[in-house]
């Protein structure tokens, strides 16, 4: 069991130990055993998917659409389909995560399905964290409503 408490700050770049896959509109759009994990205090992991394993045609830039982390530097999204910014990317990132470039992160409760292995992942609430939560992830989880102070 992963305690996201027990989890650094600021946040581990690691492997991601299992097989990724997301569905979109029926279709894979992303399976790889070559993805990251990002692990901060207060927070799922949110994974990050290197894009040779990923259906880049499903996704389209969102023009003028950024966010900026104090950690990792400033991200560009992506629009699935009819969904909206529902995938982020750090084009440049800061040097500490230097090998996220260009990987992908997707919001989990937007994509049809988002799996580690076998197991559907749980989106974490509210609409701006992108954590995957597995049975092996114990929160509480930043992101709530009343979390924002955390």
């Amino acid at each position: 069991m992963e305690r996201v408490w027990d989890y650094p700050r600021p946040p581990a770049l690691v492997a991601c130990e299992r097989r990724v896959r997301i569905e979109h509109d029926g279709v894979v759009i992303a399976d790889s055993t070559g993805a990251l994990r990002v692990l901060e205090t207060s927070h799922p992991p949110t994974i990050y998917i290197p894009p040779a394993d990923i259906r880049m045609d499903r996704l389209s830039p969102v023009a003028g659409r950024q966010s900026f982390c104090e950690w990792k530097g400033r991200a560009s999204y992506y629009d699935v389909g009819a969904e909206r910014a529902v995938a982020w990317t750090y084009p440049s990132p800061r040097p500490a995560f230097a090998a996220l470039k260009d990987f992908v992160s997707f919001y989990p409760g937007r994509m049809d399905s988002c799996r580690l292995d076998e197991e559907v992942v749980r989106s974490q609430e509210g609409d701006f964290y992108g954590g995957w939560i597995t049975d092996d992830i114990e929160g509480p989880f930043k992101g709530a409503p009343g979390s924002a102070g955390w």
